[in-house]
């Protein structure tokens, strides 16, 4: 690729953070699974992103103020993580 080509996606990356990619890659991830129509394997992916958003460093997740972002801060992607943390395991033991 050239190096403009790679510029342009460099400084349209550099506006988000983290979060935002984790939070990108959690929607895929849902349209990826649906199609299985599997209720436990959907919790399963609920339950994985939110072990990864508790246990990503809120340093990764930092929101300035001049980026747009999906969240407003660390705070409200690491709450996202404890809901899917918590949220999961009760729904996938009422799971068929």
């Amino acid at each position: 690729m050239p190096a403009v080509a790679l510029q342009v996606i460099d400084s349209f990356l550099l506006s988000y953070n983290v979060g935002d990619a984790l939070l990108v890659l959690f929607v895929l991830g849902i349209l990826g699974t649906i199609p299985l129509k599997s209720g436990k394997v959907l919790l399963l992916h609920f339950l994985l992103f939110g072990i990864i958003f508790f246990l990503t460093p809120s340093s990764a997740m930092a929101v300035d103020p001049g980026g747009s972002h999906l969240l407003g801060s660390a705070l409200q992607y690491k709450l996202v993580g404890l809901a899917l943390l918590v949220g999961s395991p009760l729904v996938y033991a009422t799971t068929d």
